[in-house]
């Protein structure tokens, strides 16, 4: 019914060919322009553009931020394996920072993984590939030590 509501009606009548995701992204920004709602340019975008790539649009005109695309994953967890996965989130949350989202500790904790598994006779490129991301979330001067510690070894 919000869509009903807040679209004008030329982008009700487009709603079935742009569909009812790409409906809703554009009710997020008429509800914020108003009056100034470019409901031509938008339609236009809706059109052309996949709804992952519209939804991205969307949210950059909202915020500003160019996002990451991102997906859902399911799978099944077993009650006596979640205090152990939860605890590793939680130290991931504790060395990583606060305010790092479970996503990426649970990122942080597959890299720490694949990293250990690599050492013996794995592969290299899966090992450098992990400690890039690892690399990436020091602070700037933990950044640095971290260099001066790698031309002090090579």
């Amino acid at each position: 019914m919000s869509i009903h509501e807040h679209l004008p009606p030329r982008a009700r009548k487009e709603l079935k060919k742009i569909g009812w995701a790409k409906g809703i992204e554009l009710v997020k920004l008429e509800r914020r322009d108003r009056q100034n709602f470019h409901c031509a340019t938008w339609l236009h975008k809706a059109r052309d553009l996949s709804k992952e790539d519209f939804q991205q649009a969307v949210e950059r005109e909202l915020t500003g931020k160019i996002t990451e695309p991102w997906e859902i994953v399911y799978f099944k967890l077993y009650q006596r394996q979640m205090p152990v996965i939860e605890k590793a989130i939680e130290i991931a949350a504790l060395m990583l920072g606060s305010d790092r989202s479970r996503g990426y500790c649970r990122e942080m904790i597959c890299a720490d993984f694949l990293a250990g598994a690599n050492l013996d006779n794995g592969d290299p490129g899966t090992l450098l590939f992990s400690m890039t991301r690892f690399f990436k979330f020091l602070p700037g001067e933990q950044k640095q030590e971290f260099l001066k510690g790698l031309r002090k070894a090579s």
